[in-house]
C-alpha cells in the first residue's frame, strides 16, 4: 500500500503551506499529491504550480469537475499537464453535486452515470490522439451541418495511457467505475464496512468488462491526526464529518448522508442532516458517532494508526491519501513523517 497526500482545497489564506506539505511529501516518498476544486480555486492551476516544484511524486486531480469543463478540455488539460510534469499526472474526474453543478456552472444535473460514462469516453478517445468523432446523448463531435470536421490533440503525452480515476460513493457509481476507470477515489471508508459498501459493486463492475480488482487503484482519502488523546483527535473531525452526512446536498439528495446509513448509522445520519440543515452546526458536530470518526479516520499514537493502516491494506486499499489536521505547517509535516513511521511499523512500506 502507498501513501498519497489531500491538499483539498486551495485560496484559504495557507497555500504557501500546502506548497511546503507537497514538497515535504515528494521527499518523504509519497506516491501522489492531489488537489480538489469545487467553487473557489481551480485544480489545474494547483497542480501545474506543485508539479513545477517537486521532483517524483505525482500530481492528481481529485477531482476535476465534469459539469466544469467540455471532455475534450479535459483531455488538453491532462495531456498537457502528463506533458509539463514529465509522466506524473493523474485525471480524476467527478459529476459534484446538483448545488455546485446548476448552480455554478449551469449544468443540469441529470443522468450522472450516463454523462461520467459518455465523458470518459471521449476524454479516452481524445488522450489517444484518434480523429475525434463521438455520437451520444449528452455530446456530439463534430457538431452536424457546420464547418466542424474530426481533428485530433496535437499535444503527444508523455505517456499513452494517463490513469483514469473516477470519484465514487453510491453503489451504481462505484460498479460504473470499476467497470470503466483505473481506479476509485473514495471517501469515508472504513475498512469494517469494505465489502458491502465498496467492494462489492467495483467487484461487479470489473467482471463486467472481464478483469479483477487487481491493478485497480483504490484510494480513500483519510483524516489523521496524531496524539495520545483519541477521544480529543476524534472531535477534532466532528465539524468535517458533520459537514459532509448533514450538509453536502439537500434533505433528499446527500450521497454521504446514505453512505452513513450504509455503515450502520441511519438514526444518527439523519440527526446529523436535520439539525445541519436547520443551521444548528454545533449540534450536528456533537451528534456524530464517535466511533464513525474512528473507523473512518486514522486518530491516535502512531503504533495505533499502524495497526488501523493494516486494515486499510487488508480491506483492500492499495492508495492511502492522507489529509493531515493542524492549522500550523509544523503540525502537518509532523502528520506527514508520522504516516511514513506508522507505514513502516504495520510492515506496509
Amino acid at each position: 500500500m502507498r501513501l498519497g497526500i489531500n491538499l483539498g482545497y486551495w485560496g484559504a489564506g495557507m497555500d504557501a503551506d500546502n506548497l511546503e506539505v507537497a514538497r515535504e511529501a515528494d521527499r518523504l516518498g509519497y506516491a501522489v499529491c492531489w488537489a480538489a476544486e469545487a467553487y473557489g480555486s481551480d485544480a489545474p492551476t494547483v497542480l501545474s504550480w506543485v508539479a513545477a516544484q517537486t521532483e517524483r511524486i505525482d500530481v492528481g486531480s481529485a477531482i476535476f469537475q465534469i459539469p466544469a469543463r467540455t471532455p475534450t478540455m479535459t483531455a488538453m488539460t491532462a495531456a498537457t499537464l502528463d506533458s509539463l510534469s514529465g509522466g506524473r499526472f493523474r485525471l480524476g474526474l467527478g459529476v459534484s453535486g446538483p448545488q455546485v453543478s446548476e448552480g455554478w456552472y449551469g449544468v443540469k444535473f441529470d443522468k450522472p452515470l450516463a454523462r461520467t460514462r459518455e465523458y470518459v469516453e471521449i476524454v479516452r478517445k481524445a488522450m489517444s490522439r484518434e480523429r475525434l468523432t463521438h455520437d451520444g446523448d449528452h455530446w456530439t463531435l463534430p457538431l452536424p451541418g457546420g464547418p466542424g470536421k474530426p481533428i485530433k490533440l496535437t499535444v503527444h503525452p508523455v505517456r499513452e495511457h494517463i490513469p483514469l480515476y473516477i470519484a465514487a460513493i453510491g453503489p451504481k457509481n462505484l460498479e460504473q467505475t470499476g467497470e470503466i476507470a483505473d481506479g476509485a477515489l473514495v471517501v469515508f471508508f472504513a475498512p469494517e464496512h469494505a465489502e458491502e459498501t465498496t467492494l462489492a459493486p467495483l467487484r461487479a463492475g470489473r467482471a463486467k468488462a472481464g478483469k479483477d480488482l487487481d491493478g485497480f487503484d483504490l484510494v480513500p482519502t483519510v483524516p489523521m491526526a496524531v496524539g495520545d488523546d483519541v477521544a480529543a483527535l476524534a472531535d477534532l473531525f466532528r465539524p468535517y464529518t458533520a459537514l459532509y452526512v448533514g450538509g453536502m446536498g439537500s434533505a433528499k439528495q446527500n450521497f454521504y448522508n446514505k453512505l452513513a446509513q450504509r455503515m450502520g448509522y441511519e438514526k444518527a445520519a439523519a440527526e446529523i442532516q436535520e439539525k445541519y440543515l436547520s443551521g444548528d452546526k454545533q449540534g450536528a458536530a456533537a451528534a456524530v458517532p464517535r466511533e464513525l470518526i474512528d473507523s473512518t479516520a486514522l486518530i491516535g499514537p502512531v503504533d495505533r494508526i499502524a495497526d488501523r493502516m493494516r486494515a486499510y491494506a487488508e480491506a483492500g486499499v492499495t492508495t492511502l491519501s492522507l489529509a493531515p489536521a493542524g492549522f500550523t505547517l509544523d503540525e502537518r509535516i509532523a502528520c506527514l513523517r508520522a504516516g511514513v513511521t506508522a507505514l513502516e511499523r504495520a510492515g506496509l512500506a
